[in-house]
């Protein structure tokens, strides 16, 4: 067979008509016979184009509300008959089957259906294609002679491929578009597979939700990367399908810079949800967090961005060195003063927007550095179920080891209000509270074993006084040593200040380190059978304990 196959024939039916008429247009002018479907049909028409109306190739009206109206072996056989196996082109003939060249289907909106809040299980169940997946798999099957178009971003592709080639299409281009088109498909089956999945089911308060006996996973390259975490290792980035519509660096715009690298795109992606988390400690404040390695080096909760940037930027300035820092509001001009600073280097800063003075000063300043653009930092909620129950699996977190995938939820829960218990040393006041759960946020973005110190920053300019993290200890083997780091990082600020641990204290020894150091406030989980160690020392050194309850591990 010849590499190359004219189109004579055209079966267009789509939900998404998204540049549908010039498509019809284009190969109206190369002379293509155009059949469709339904409302394709009632537009091509409209626009003035000469259709062929798919009862007219089947012989059979359309049925069942429209269920049945392509699944015939009129389209069917057009679609998988191979034009040079002399048996099929007998078999067509006998029973005056036709080829269809290019098929241009993109299928019911299911998962636009479901992603709107209050869709009933019935109106879900409606916008499951069946004929379009079939005759997209019958096209990409027999894709040596058939073109199956799938996506509006596809069309201006296939006219430049027709005007090159005088009305006919690739082998390579064909082949090409059969791959996209089964990734399609199953992105489109498993979407309905996670549906149709029964609820998690809570059995008490102690009880994780099940998890699929299946793990269906919908991811879509956004780009390749130079390399991964070393120069030897391949990489790539993947958006997940089914995350929603909410900020991430995977979608932001990049407004300066060089091209992103892995871990850029992990650190800042720690650097953004870290922030997010922090901004809803206090949704009146604006945070900031400035990451190296996925662990914040600094954070800051104040009034304004250039005071939350100024405290992060404090909190460890030597680890903050070239690393990626995230604000959750608007970087304005005042904020962008603060990081033309010569003695500053950052590789990336993510924020909701840019003021375009501040751009203009970013970009005089830094050459390299990336900026992006990530919108509001809302965080979109998953829609209760009105009367089925059918949502699918929760968003899983995965970890590839040998052989498989750990899977887990997010670990997205704080300790709030009668969860933290006032367990030894003087009661806390409003104030300690605060920065206890400011603390919280940054413990738990740490890697455990894990312990912040921090509180009021003594150089805040607002009242009350701006928080700050003044040291942190992280991936440590014992928390003894994480408690040292920490207490090193913080410095003479560490007298008066409050102390997060990630998890409880096996024994009295690192709250020992952390007190001596002049640690007035200690919050940690609890649970260890040597807490009442802990509790005593406490009360000793007229130490404030709290516990929540809630452990923060991140491995």
């Amino acid at each position: 067979m010849s590499d190359l196959v004219p189109i004579r024939r055209a079966l267009l039916s789509v939900s998404d008509k998204t540049g549908l008429v010039e498509f019809a247009k284009a190969l109206n002018r190369f002379g293509v016979e155009l059949i469709s479907t339904g409302g394709t049909a009632a537009a091509l028409k409209q626009a003035g184009l000469p259709v062929t109306p798919i009862d007219d190739v089947t012989g059979f009206p359309e049925i069942l509300g429209g269920r049945v109206k392509t699944l015939h072996p009129m389209v069917h056989g057009g679609l998988l008959g191979v034009r040079d196996d002399p048996a099929h082109a007998a078999q067509m003939a006998q029973h005056d089957i036709r080829p269809i060249d290019l098929v241009c289907v993109n299928l019911y909106p299911f998962e636009r259906t479901i992603a709107r809040p209050g869709t009933l299980l019935e109106e879900a169940v409606e916008q499951i294609d069946i004929g379009g997946p079939a005759m997209v798999r019958s096209a990409s099957k027999n894709f040596r002679w058939v073109t199956v178009v799938t996506d509006p971003s596809q069309y201006q592709r296939i006219i430049d491929g027709l005007s090159e080639v005088d009305g006919k299409t690739t082998l390579a281009l064909r082949a090409e578009l059969a791959a996209a088109a089964f990734a399609r498909t199953s992105r489109y089956d498993a979407a309905i597979a996670d549906y149709l999945a029964p609820a998690p089911r809570h059995a008490g308060p102690a009880r994780q939700p099940t998890f699929p006996a299946a793990l269906t996973l919908r991811y879509e390259k956004v780009f390749d990367l130079r390399y991964g975490e070393n120069p030897h290792q391949a990489a790539a980035a993947y958006r997940d399908l089914d995350a929603g519509d909410g900020p991430s660096v995977l979608s932001a715009r990049q407004l300066h810079g060089k091209e992103l690298s892995f871990n850029n795109l992990a650190d800042a992606a720690a650097a953004l949800r870290t922030v997010r988390s922090l901004a809803g400690v206090d949704p009146a404040s604006v945070s900031a967090v400035i990451v190296k390695h996925t662990n914040p080096c600094g954070a800051g909760l104040a009034p304004t961005s250039r005071e939350a940037i100024d405290l992060a930027l404090a909190g460890d300035p030597l680890a903050a060195y070239g690393g990626i820092l995230a604000v959750s509001s608007a970087v304005d001009d005042d904020a962008a003063q603060r990081f033309i600073s010569p003695e500053l280097f950052l590789e990336v800063i993510v924020a909701p927007s840019f003021s375009p003075g501040a751009l203009e000063k970013l970009r005089a300043r830094w050459a390299n550095i990336r900026l992006l653009e990530v919108g509001v930092l809302a965080v979109p909620t998953r829609p209760a179920s009105t009367d089925h129950g059918l949502f699918g699996p929760p968003h899983l977190e995965l970890r590839p080891v040998p052989g498989g995938l750990l899977a887990q939820q997010p670990d997205e829960k704080l300790a709030r209000g009668a969860e933290v218990i006032h367990a030894a040393g003087p009661a806390p006041s409003t104030d300690q509270l605060r920065a206890a759960a400011f603390l919280e946020v940054v413990a738990r973005s740490l890697t455990s074993n894990a312990i912040a110190i921090g509180g009021p920053a003594p150089e805040s300019r607002s009242t009350p006084p701006g928080l700050r993290l003044f040291g942190a200890g992280a991936g440590q083997m014992d928390r003894v040593a994480a408690c040292r780091i920490a207490v090193q990082k913080a410095g003479p600020l560490a007298h008066g200040a409050i102390a997060f641990s990630d998890a409880f204290f096996p024994f009295s020894d690192g709250p020992q380190v952390l007190i001596d150091a002049g640690v007035t406030t200690l919050v940690h989980p609890g649970g260890s059978k040597r807490d009442p160690d802990t509790f005593e020392l406490c009360n000793q050194r007229g130490v404030t304990c709290l516990t929540t309850g809630l452990r923060h591990f991140r491995h």
